[in-house]
């Protein structure tokens, strides 16, 4: 059950980041400069930092808005094989969320 909710989850994030821009038609990918924010932390950096705090191994990751800011959706495999999203603020790298496990 969990399993399901957390890949109906990056679904609907999946889905959403992706959208193109009416006027545009440039695709919009929820942050970055054609919002005006700043700059976003490397998905590197993002991975090793939770990789020393959290054992296991990085699944999947998508982008989009958490609570009106840019974010990263990191799935995660912990050492114990249960799947956790974590959200993390896009600009500073920092959890912000946390989703199933």
């Amino acid at each position: 059950m969990k399993r399901l909710f957390v890949l109906a989850v990056l679904a609907l994030v999946a889905a959403g980041p992706s959208v193109a821009d009416a006027q545009s038609g440039r695709p919009v990918l929820g942050f970055g400069e054609d919002r005006g924010r700043g700059a976003q932390a490397p998905l590197s950096q993002v991975l090793r930092n939770l990789a020393a705090r959290y054992p296991g191994r990085h699944l999947n990751t998508t982008t989009g808005d958490y609570g009106g800011r840019p974010a990263y959706f990191v799935q995660w495999q912990m050492e114990n094989g249960r799947v956790v999203v974590f959200v993390v603020d896009a600009e500073s790298g920092q959890v912000i969320g946390r989703q199933g496990g």
